[in-house]
């Protein structure tokens, strides 16, 4: 760990307590996402606020870091946040390209100290499909299917 690692987590963690402590807008989550050694992303968690179960702080940091830069992808880029990304969080880190992820707290104490308990949906994520519990079934495939064919044969789409 580095005077620029504590530096990048200090900030997450602030982010987390105003979220949190003074705005009450969500749990208290901070997340920045730092390139070439530079915050480039800030967020923290507004779920509250928004009334939206995805606005988290590691969702919003990556939405702004990519806003910045101009690009979905985030070559070299480093996520730091003041708790361990949910499932959800720790999939947009892979989609958007993020090199690593530095985080504080753990899932167990956002378990314990804030009654974040994520383990019911890493448990389901584990089921096949037609075993979990939101019900999923498949429907009108041939016509979807259509759809990526055409995608896959446009000339211009972007590679991800």
């Amino acid at each position: 760990m580095t005077d620029d690692d504590r530096r990048f987590m200090r900030r997450a963690i602030e982010l987390s307590e105003k979220t949190a402590l003074i705005d009450s807008a969500g749990g208290a989550f901070g997340a920045v996402v730092v390139q070439h050694g530079a915050i480039i992303g800030e967020g923290a968690n507004r779920v509250v606020a928004e009334n939206d179960p995805t606005w988290h702080g590691e969702m919003a940091a990556i939405r702004d870091a990519c806003r910045k830069v101009g690009s979905f992808k985030l070559a070299g880029a480093v996520l730091y946040t003041s708790a361990e990304p949910c499932p959800m969080c720790a999939a947009a880190a892979y989609w958007a390209g993020i090199e690593r992820v530095f985080y504080a707290a753990t899932c167990e104490d956002a378990a314990h100290y804030g009654d974040f308990d994520d383990t019911m949906i890493y448990a389901e994520l584990r089921k096949p499909v037609g075993e979990r519990s939101i019900p999923a079934r498949q429907i009108m495939r041939d016509e979807a299917v259509e759809v990526w064919k055409k995608y896959q044969a446009k000339t211009d789409r972007v590679p991800y």
